[in-house]
């Protein structure tokens, strides 16, 4: 179980905030075979501050999870306050998603977190939630393709975020953005094609990682 945090003072607060960023950051660089002492290093801090708030790796995990699904979904709801067309404001939530690293990420959740935990479970429901509200407003308004689910969304959008393997394409960021605006243009309307099988919903990708641990999740699976 992870451990319940106590109320912070405000300093305490923002130092949690920053190890958590850093741990993101060292995360994206070195996968989940990280070690404190590179986020320590990394934050300014001594190994002594990491555990004093989180006990261990699987904590530490826990809360980055946390912080990108949060990230992720006020993405989402930022696109759509802030976008009068509803399609653009899925091209900018894609966008922002991937800035956020969501394929480099992805290995975390092949670790060894509860992913039942009630704290997941309402940042999952929230993220969900949103996207669904977005890809709704984009359906529609006659934009959005009608035979795709969040579940295809996503699964899109970690794979084509996940680094490649080795150090050849030691340039792949500046590749992310053009492939991710091929795939939004195949998410418009008309539909150039029928797609294969149906659409994938969220609780088909849950329900899949109950069956087998594939090598990395979607963030909400």
């Amino acid at each position: 179980m992870t451990t319940p945090q106590p109320r912070l003072r405000a300093d305490a607060q923002r130092n949690r905030e920053r190890i958590i960023a850093a741990a993101r950051e060292v995360l994206v660089e070195h996968g989940a075979e990280f070690s404190f002492d590179k986020i320590a290093r990394r934050v300014g801090v001594g190994n002594a501050t990491l555990y004093r708030h989180f006990a261990d790796r699987r904590e530490l995990i826990h809360h980055v999870t946390l912080s990108v699904m949060d990230r992720i979904a006020d993405r989402a709801e930022t696109a759509r306050a802030e976008e009068h067309d509803a399609f653009r404001a899925l091209r900018r939530f894609v966008h922002a998603a991937a800035d956020e690293r969501v394929g480099a990420l992805c290995p975390l959740l092949d670790f060894d977190i509860d992913h039942g935990h009630p704290d997941l479970v309402e940042a999952r429901d929230r993220l969900d939630r949103n996207l669904r509200e977005l890809m709704a407003a984009a359906r529609e308004a006659g934009q959005l393709r009608p035979d795709i689910d969040v579940g295809d969304l996503m699964v899109a959008l970690t794979q084509l975020t996940r680094p490649l393997p080795g150090k050849g394409c030691l340039d792949f960021d500046r590749f992310v953005h053009r492939h991710l605006q091929l795939f939004l243009d195949g998410l418009m309307t008309p539909a150039r094609s029928e797609l294969p099988g149906s659409a994938a919903t969220l609780d088909e990708l849950r329900h899949n990682r109950q069956q087998v641990r594939p090598r990395c999740q979607t963030p909400l699976s």
